[in-house]
């Protein structure tokens, strides 16, 4: 069998295929009048998931194995690779991509049939059906038009190219998975929602069923994000951690929807009403995600981050007219029993605040959405290439999402149905007093720091649009600041509150209150922990204003200030592994006067692609701000090297809003039950909490250090080693938030 494992692999697919679309059947069957058949098809569904468990495992020897006849294998991986990264080679190309997408839709699709059980025994068949009709297209993708497996032409080389060295990186062999994950786990919600139209059960039953599938589906999006930020910020070397490539887009895009579903879906259980609405975020949650695919693996528009273009794309196209076209169908279908049970009373409720929020979240998805795909609309429509760069979703994104952010903060003041003057005045008077004083503060203090109210910004366009957009954008750190401070505050009143109220009525310690505050409703002060996370982001991504930029060339011994910090060069050095020339640039570093350290940033040179060198960026960091710098290019001769410095301040804040935003989306995941009914076994599940979202932040901080083949500067490296290492500087993108 191994003297064909190329054929072996292929026909795993093969039975892949054939099994998802006998369980296909089999619970259609069931579902239109044979129930009998319903434990078939679960059976046939876990035998569908063995099957693309087998063919990862086949492919994941092919790597390890030095398997070289199968294409993808070659490409992808050489006999150099530790093995870590011989697994990410699993993902680092389009046709292993697609396979690991295939194998976490099944392992989720077994997870799902588990959990079901003997629950939802109506709405079962159609979601095994749905759930196997995606299997059934990802292993249709891949057998025609993407085979993991395909052989090499002209026979197994002795050696393969090997990964690309910017994916040979840390959170490569996590970001991807991670994101993967998030995208896959929105398919099991959006079976829910198709099992729901075509049987007709559209009371709440789906919605508790399938909520906290779409929670954690949001969670490993935003995780996936996340690392996927900390990559470009440690990897590419142009200074920022967001760049809105049409590949962060389209990761970013399904986020935004999911955030409004889980906000939305709350007035749909307690109301009646939206159900239209949810049934369509659900539905376009899912889509985006295949449509982010698409992007990322056609070659529609082009990015740092994109595969190959291949032939693939036309089988997305189908299959996201497909999605469409049931998805609409069976929404006009079932529209009468979609209808409303409530109505908005008024416009201060909490009703209208969510509503609110959700139109900003749509809208920032279809601006998101046209702005990426523009360059193509532009070419087909009006016959000529233009593209959008970071500069134009810079100036008009932050408007938006600070509306949101703010209407984040309004929702939890305002009373369902209706909220009285009475109430609106007092829950509204420490935030506002809160964001009144920090804008004071922020005028006062704000240049002593650094960190002045107002900033001025170049205009893009000519003219009054230009100058206006500049305007209005050099006045957003001060409102950002204000609206950080209205929300902080909105979160610690929500909490005194209901601790209060606990201790009139009992004899609880504050702790114990707290505690068992959020035990008794964990979905309501989880999301409030997660809503401290976000404000801690928005904190970090407005630093960015305040940063300051600098280009120059230094000679031994040279020195440049840049803000607090003083950089001396000490000069260049060389050193050589097995794969790489690696070229090091010393440098002093003084923070106020004091030394900090010393900082190497790098050009590796790989003997495979000595004409792609890679950057590697070296960081100072701190709670204020990060001094990030990277290397030019180096004179043998004159040992002057040219370098990129950036000062971006408060980096450190979105690093720790990450895993605030994990912990409180544990939170609201789990029972709402207090930690006494519990026993002991919720202690440990509340510590297990914390305990990740603190290892995620030393993840964060650690990962870089942790690196698998990372080559570091040695002390006793001598200077003098430098040889004709001359390499050409990287082109660096425009600062982006």
């Amino acid at each position: 069998m191994w003297q064909s494992l190329p054929e072996f692999g292929t026909g795993v697919l093969y039975a892949v295929l054939v099994a998802a679309a006998y369980t296909f059947a089999l619970a259609l069957a069931s579902g239109a009048g044979r129930p009998r058949l319903l434990q078939a098809a679960r059976l046939g569904a876990y035998g569908t998931v063995s099957l693309v468990g087998l063919s990862v495992l086949v492919l994941a020897y092919a790597f390890v194995s030095h398997d070289f006849r199968i294409s993808y294998v070659a490409h992808y991986s050489d006999r150099t690779m530790t093995t870590p990264y011989l697994i990410a080679a699993l993902w680092g190309g389009q046709d292993g991509s697609l396979l690991w997408w295939l194998f976490l839709t099944s392992t989720f699709t077994g997870i799902c049939t588990r959990w079901l059980a003997r629950k939802y025994l109506e709405l079962q068949p159609y979601i095994l059906a749905t759930l196997m009709s995606i299997v059934a297209f990802f292993a249709i993708l891949m057998l025609f038009a993407a085979n993991p497996f395909a052989t090499t032409v002209g026979g197994a080389p002795l050696d393969g190219q090997g990964l690309n060295y910017q994916l040979r990186n840390f959170y490569m062999i996590i970001h991807p998975p991670s994101l993967y994950v998030g995208f896959t786990a929105s398919a099991v919600p959006f079976a829910f929602a198709v099992a729901a139209l075509v049987t007709g059960r559209l009371d709440n039953e789906w919605i508790v069923a399938s909520r906290k599938w779409m929670l954690f589906a949001w969670l490993f999006l935003s995780i996936g994000n996340a690392l996927g930020m900390l990559w470009a910020y440690e990897e590419l070397g142009w200074g920022g951690y967001w760049a809105w490539d049409p590949v962060e887009n389209a990761a970013f895009l399904p986020w935004l929807t999911a955030s409004a579903y889980v906000h939305s879906i709350m007035i749909q259980e307690r109301r009646g009403m939206l159900k239209v609405w949810n049934v369509f975020l659900i539905c376009a949650t899912f889509f985006l995600t295949i449509f982010g695919t698409f992007l990322t693996r056609s070659g529609l528009i082009a990015s740092v981050h994109s595969f190959a273009q291949s032939g693939i794309g036309i089988f997305f196209v189908w299959y996201m007219g497909l999605v469409i076209a049931v998805c609409t169908a069976l929404i006009i279908y079932r529209l009468p029993m979609l209808r409303s049970e409530g109505s908005f009373e008024s416009a201060l409720s909490r009703e209208a605040a969510f509503v609110l929020n959700n139109w900003g979240l749509v809208s920032v998805t279809v601006f998101i959405t046209v702005a990426t795909v523009w360059p193509r609309i532009s070419e087909w429509l009006l016959d000529q290439k233009s593209t959008l760069g970071p500069t134009f979703y810079n100036a008009w994104i932050p408007p938006i999402a600070l509306v949101v952010f703010a209407l984040m903060g309004t929702a939890p003041l305002l009373g369902w149905r209706k909220t009285s003057p009475e109430l609106f005045a007092k829950s509204f008077r420490w935030p506002v007093g809160a964001a009144l004083v920090m804008t004071v503060a922020h005028f006062v203090l704000g240049p002593r720091i650094g960190f002045p109210a107002f900033v001025t910004l170049d205009p893009i366009y000519p003219g009054a649009l230009g100058a206006g957009l500049a305007w209005f954008g050099g006045k957003l750190p001060v409102v950002t600041v204000a609206l950080c401070a209205f929300n902080v505050t909105v979160v610690v009143q929500e909490f005194w509150r209901g601790v209060a109220a606990r201790q009139k009525h009992g004899g609880e310690s504050v702790l114990a209150s707290c505690f068992n505050l959020v035990s008794k409703s964990r979905r309501r002060y989880g999301g409030y922990v997660v809503h401290v996370g976000i404000i801690l982001m928005f904190l970090g991504f407005t630093g960015r204003a305040w940063g300051v930029d600098k280009e120059l060339s230094m000679q031994p011994g040279d020195s440049t200030t840049i803000e607090e910090y003083k950089v001396t060069y000490v000069g260049p050095r060389m050193e050589v592994d097995q794969e790489k020339r690696m070229v090091f640039a010393d440098l002093d570093i003084e923070r106020n006067g004091k030394p900090v350290g010393r900082l190497s940033p790098a050009k590796f040179i790989y003997k495979a692609s000595p004409d792609q060198p890679s950057t590697e960026v070296a960081r100072h960091v701190s709670v204020k701000n990060d001094l990030y710098v990277i290397i030019g290019m180096v004179n043998p001769q004159t040992r002057t090297s040219s370098f990129q410095m950036h000062i971006n301040p408060l980096v450190s804040f979105i690093w720790m809003g990450v895993g605030i935003l994990i912990l409180g989306a544990l939170i609201s995941m789990w029972p709402d039950v207090s930690l006494e009914e519990q026993g002991a076994f919720g202690y440990v599940r509340a510590g297990a909490a914390v305990a990740t979202s603190v290892m995620f932040a030393l993840l964060l901080a650690l990962g870089p250090s942790l690196a698998y083949g990372r080559a570091g500067p040695r002390p006793d490296a001598r200077a003098d080693a430098v040889e004709a290492a001359t390499v050409t500087p990287p082109t660096i993108a425009p600062a982006s938030e």
